[in-house]
């Protein structure tokens, strides 16, 4: 987007752009924090908003953009902020293999280093930095230790703290500690919701709001800090996603695993056809039930039976099942490839691809079908978890939506919560 495909701010995002001026009612926060909806326009407020004030404020110093990854950070916040920088008069200098961006406006010149805060061990690569101040992008998704040693970080004097996410549950730490703590803490915030990006034509806005169900609804389309009850994938309808006649070509295939000796083993094959992914056939394998454990080469001659001539570009497997990646590599048919195991991620990138009708499950695929009624969030709204019960095929084919649809998304929870939904 440029400057001149923006036609008016709203209130809201003006006082995201301007709360720190001199002089301001909000001047003397010490931060501000800005959460709520998808694509309400609070990333790129706060993105022009950080630049400018640390330009006006400070000369020479060095300040902090960070996100969960070093590439999500470029992919939400630099990529379309430095031009708009541009087109308002500011010079960037971008030195990738630094990480490093040096920002200069009449005379004025910082510089802006990225970090990713994606685990614990992520606070070591900030610490001993002093700082003017720090963006977090999607701070609800860093670990707690990173964002505290980001913070600590800003020892210089007038320096001040940007927070920006998208709700989580409501008993998440920065919740707790920081939005509800915001007068305290001395701290602007301003809560966001859909309307309040006026770029949003009325047809965009029912179209984002369709794209969503259960919690997943109230976090990213109302703004709420809402905890995850129920059903997983309550938007998964047997009239919707369930086929009975399969195919007769698909365009690919891949199988996705997720393996147990235990516990139930499930793969599935996959078809491309017309759009949509088909779950062609399963094979599911639990040895409490049939009294009968299985060894790596029984379940690889399953795998073999599952696939039949079909020409994969792949079999997707649980990433901790090293044993079986190593099998399948040792018989040399396949492609083994280790899968994403971001279990919040992958439920965000599966109920997309359900929402947006991207996937079937055919009816003979009774193990798959079973476990979608049954799969269900932990009680109590402590945390995001799935409950570890009748989740083996889900693991399957999160495991298949994570590698195989990666990139496919069009316009879900893949774009707006991973792509930067501001």
């Amino acid at each position: 987007m440029t400057l001149r495909q923006i036609q008016r701010f709203s209130s809201k995002q003006l006082l995201a752009l301007n709360w720190w001026h001199p002089g301001g009612e909000h001047a003397d926060c010490d931060a501000v924090i800005c959460d709520g909806a998808v694509r309400s326009g609070k990333t790129m407020c706060m993105g022009i908003s950080f630049i400018g004030w640390a330009t006006a404020a400070f000369r020479g110093c060095s300040f902090a953009l960070c996100g969960k990854t070093v590439t999500s950070l470029r992919r939400n916040v630099v990529t379309p902020l430095l031009p708009l920088l541009r087109e308002l008069g500011f010079i960037c200098t971008e030195k990738r293999s630094q990480s490093l961006i040096e920002i200069e406006y009449g005379g004025r010149r910082n510089r802006f280093y990225l970090f990713g805060g994606k685990d614990e061990g992520s606070a070591a690569l900030i610490q001993g930095m002093t700082l003017g101040g720090v963006l977090l992008d999607e701070v609800a998704l860093m670990p707690r230790s990173f964002v505290e040693q980001a913070i600590a970080r800003c020892s210089l004097e007038s320096s001040k703290l940007w927070f920006n996410c998208n709700p989580e549950y409501p008993a998440h730490w920065f919740h707790t500690e920081w939005i509800c703590r915001a007068a305290e803490k001395n701290c602007l915030y301003l809560h966001f919701r859909m309307e309040d990006n006026p770029s949003l034509s009325p047809a965009m806005l029912e179209r984002y709001k369709k794209l969503y169900s259960g919690a997943f609804y109230a976090r990213f389309v109302e703004g709420r800090w809402s905890a995850a009850e129920g059903l997983v994938y309550p938007m998964f309808s047997a009239e919707k996603h369930v086929f009975d006649d399969p195919p007769a070509v698909c365009e690919a295939y891949w199988i996705s695993c997720d393996y147990g000796t235990v516990n139930p083993a499930s793969f599935g094959l996959w078809g491309l056809a017309g759009g949509r992914w088909h779950r062609l056939r399963e094979y599911y394998w639990d040895s409490r039930k049939c009294g009968e454990q299985r060894t790596d080469e029984e379940h690889y001659a399953a795998l073999e039976a599952l696939a039949g001539a079909y020409p994969l570009r792949g079999v997707i497997c649980d990433p901790s099942a090293a044993s079986f990646l190593e099998c399948i590599r040792r018989h040399g048919r396949f492609t083994a490839i280790p899968a994403n195991n971001d279990v919040l991620y992958g439920i965000r990138r599966v109920a997309d691809a359900l929402q947006e009708n991207r996937l079937a499950i055919h009816r003979d695929c009774a193990d798959c079908l079973r476990e979608f009624s049954l799969y269900r969030w932990e009680p109590g709204g402590g945390k995001d978890a799935p409950r570890k019960e009748n989740d083996h095929a889900m693991d399957d084919l999160r495991y298949f939506v994570t590698t195989a649809l990666r990139g496919e998304s069009t316009g879900g929870l893949f774009a707006t919560v991973r792509r930067g939904g501001g």
